[in-house]
């Protein structure tokens, strides 16, 4: 079977399962591992377009529950595509919005057709279901396109996640079935099932016996400690198909992009490095700081003296600390465009020393700074 996204494994460590390939798309091929930069809504927080370019941004994410309420699946549609709308020709793959509508907490009402819930500004009713999810992305057009799943939060219990894991999965079934641009958009899989290993690989095993493109990680970091992580990841990712790309959705700090990559993950996004920026927090090769501490008032060096972006060539700790503490949007444009280099850099990083056959060196450099706490 052809598939519009296609994957190539160029290279795999041989001591753990790291991997470097290639992810043909309808809008140009994507280096992997890759760092995903989150548009939620079909913008990135403090940085444009280009700036995401500037910084090797290969492929962006964007969501459809927020595009679907604002401005409507159907202008984006109208416009040529979310391509043409938000003027960005590379690639663009798009949640279902499952994660967004279950967030909603008290604004929703989970049942097997879908959810009903109220739009978090206006509370205005709608529903999305798994049909309606896919007339939604049909529309928006990505190139890569999200089942519709239910993530439950965690704690959970057992019967929690395996009710919220057999949901996903029969909402799977009719996402490939209402599913109607298969020729130029790729259908991920979602595999769920919480802190559970025996859940996960249920899940797994569903999941992967449908043939897609590609299949995704979900329903992590909503709750669990980092050691949990670490052990969901390595656990259900070795459970994947080797031929097909993994994307762990929604993680993204310096040392879980390593550390889910040393597990053959191929895909990450988060709309941390934006976040953090904002709240004038920075990711550097000594770990994470917070520029408005009062060490780096007078601090005249460069943010990260190991860092190759514009704003780490161009400006000083002291100033980057001034522009956050007098609340200037300069200082959450800068943090943003260096964070979002950081990752993207992070994740390239990782895959020229897999293609060289260095990682396992590189991964216990890094390991000995980031699988720390971060020390804001």
């Amino acid at each position: 079977m052809s598939y519009a996204v296609t994957y190539q494994l160029q290279a795999q460590c041989p001591w753990s399962g790291a991997r470097a390939g290639l992810l043909t798309t309808p809008h140009g091929v994507v280096e992997t591992p890759v760092f995903m930069p989150v548009g939620t809504n079909a913008a990135m927080k403090s940085m444009t377009w280009p700036q995401i370019e500037e910084v090797q941004g290969q492929i962006v994410l964007s969501n459809s529950y927020h595009l679907y309420l604002r401005p409507g699946h159907d202008l984006v549609k109208e416009a040529g595509g979310l391509h043409r709308f938000m003027h960005w020709n590379k690639p663009i793959l798009t949640d279902s919005g499952g994660f967004q509508v279950f967030s909603l907490d008290k604004l929703r009402t989970i049942h097997e057709e879908g959810v009903n819930f109220k739009d978090h500004k206006t509370g205005r009713p709608h529903f999305i279901g798994p049909e309606k999810s896919m007339e939604i992305q049909n529309a928006i057009g990505a190139d890569i396109i999200m089942a519709f799943d239910e993530c439950v939060a965690n704690p959970a219990t057992h019967d929690q996640a395996k009710n919220a894991m057999e949901r996903t999965h029969r909402w799977l079934e009719r996402c490939v079935a209402t599913h109607r641009r298969q020729d130029d958009q790729a259908l991920f899989g979602i595999v769920q099932g919480s802190i559970y290993e025996d859940l996960r690989r249920q899940s797994a095993a569903f999941v992967t016996g449908i043939d897609l493109p590609g299949y995704a990680v979900g329903g992590v970091a909503v709750g669990e400690d980092r050691q949990k992580i670490e052990e969901i990841v390595a656990y259900t990712t070795p459970l994947l198909p080797k031929e097909k790309p993994r994307y762990l959705m929604g993680v993204g700090t310096p040392w879980d992009i390593v550390y889910a990559i040393k597990c053959g993950i191929d895909m990450f996004d988060c709309v941390s490095p934006t976040r953090l920026a904002r709240h004038g927090a920075a990711f550097t090769h000594a770990g994470r700081i917070s520029i408005k501490n009062s060490p780096h008032q007078r601090d005249f060096s460069p943010l990260d003296p190991l860092c190759t972006c514009y704003v780490c060539k161009s400006y000083t700790r002291a100033y980057l600390s001034h522009l956050v503490r007098q609340s200037e949007m300069a200082g959450a444009i800068l943090l943003s465009i260096h964070n979002v280099h950081f990752l993207i850099n992070q994740a390239q990083e990782c895959r020229q020393a897999i293609l060289a056959g260095e990682f396992k060196e590189y991964f216990s450099r890094w390991s000995s700074v980031h699988a720390l706490p971060a020390h804001l």
